[in-house]
């Protein structure tokens, strides 16, 4: 039995040693050991609960500063609605109430105000600090939930602003990388198809195993944009980027729409070369057209965003494209089969996607 590549240990290693991780696990600690040492510092605070100044850190450090930023406000207020409520039930135990009872009521209105999606990742703390206060209050409710609450905020704060000052993280580079190996992937599954085409041993189901590995990357291509966007907020390396702001998600939106077409004439490509009477449906001459408007599509897929080059790529291709049309109209009437046209039409829309990046006026430079 195969194990799945989510179990792989060889993954897990890939995915936590990377350069991101490796500043972000060193920022994080140097942030907790620094929030640990000054906690005792800290106004209104008991220097005996300095150990949740690192815990601040934790919850409030994230691959972007704009995370952090919203992340560790949203866990304090979670925070304070918890320590609140928990403060609530002491008083309520004070009355008689069993300690029991108690317990299950800040549970259970605690896991209830998780349902709050405006709380954010603060919904995870209501519960725990009601339930800390509780249990953890002793004599000294108060003081514990005061320096509970502000020796947290201080941790996030640490945490913020490390994280804005040490090599504030940049997602600009990788998210270009991740699109540019998106675009080659499309592209070699054009020429694939193209080939296939050329040769009359076209796979449907070999295109279909490359069109479905393309869904997957796609979707993890579209994190990795998302993730790049937000690094940019409240970053003063973002203010410097050469690339354009919006370049990575019209590079995305263009990289969508041709995978979806891809995907159509994939399934265009398997209708109309199935059964034995392709020749007949195809012509030859058809046939060897269609292999090369797909290669000029590739050719033009795999060029990189830049309005010159693409330019050239998109006048080839859209020449080619009506080069085969034109022999598919050369065709009797009822001699011109749908898929070939459905074909045709794909190729159209990785061909119109393609065209905003051929735009002199529009700011695309991109490697």
């Amino acid at each position: 039995m195969i194990a799945p590549a989510a179990l792989d240990p060889r993954r897990w290693w890939s995915d936590a040693i990377t350069a991101d991780r490796l500043l972000l696990a060193a920022k994080t600690a140097a942030a907790a050991a620094l929030a640990w040492y000054l906690a005792p510092l800290v106004p209104l605070a008991q220097s005996e609960y300095s150990y949740y100044a690192p815990l601040g850190v934790l919850v409030s450090m994230y691959p972007t500063v704009a995370r952090s930023a919203s992340s560790g406000a949203q866990a304090v207020v979670g925070l304070a609605l918890g320590i609140g409520l928990g403060l609530v039930s002491l008083a309520v135990v004070a009355t008689g109430l069993p300690r029991i009872v108690a317990v299950a009521a800040v549970i259970l209105i605690g896991v209830l105000l998780a349902g709050v999606r405006a709380l954010g990742v603060g919904r995870d703390w209501v519960a725990i600090a009601g339930l800390f206060v509780l249990l953890l209050g002793g004599a000294d409710p108060d003081g514990y939930s005061v320096s509970y609450l502000v020796t947290m905020a201080f941790g996030v704060v640490v945490g913020v602003v490390v994280n804005l000052l040490v090599v504030p993280p940049l997602r600009v580079e990788k998210a270009d990388g991740r699109l540019s190996q998106l675009r080659d992937a499309l592209g070699q599954a054009l020429r694939a198809m193209s080939s296939s085409i050329a040769g009359r041993a076209f796979d449907p189901e070999a295109a279909d195993r490359a069109t479905a590995a393309l869904e997957g990357t796609l979707v993890e291509v579209r994190e990795e944009v998302d993730l790049a966007d937000e690094s940019r907020r409240y970053n003063p390396r973002g203010r410097r980027a050469k690339t354009p702001r919006d370049l990575g998600r019209r590079r995305l939106d263009a990289l969508t729409g041709t995978a979806d077409a891809t995907r159509e004439l994939a399934a265009a490509l398997a209708r109309l070369t199935a059964g034995p009477d392709v020749d007949a449906r195809l012509p030859a001459e058809a046939r060897r057209l269609l292999a090369d408007a797909i290669d000029a599509v590739s050719r033009l897929v795999t060029t990189p965003p830049e309005p010159v080059a693409t330019t050239d790529q998109l006048r080839e291709a859209e020449e080619s494209l009506t080069r085969y049309t034109g022999s598919l109209r050369s065709l009797d009437a009822h001699e011109e089969p749908l898929d070939a046209w459905e074909a045709a039409v794909s190729l159209r829309r990785v061909i119109a996607a393609c065209g905003p990046f051929s735009d002199p006026d529009a700011d695309t430079a991109a490697r």
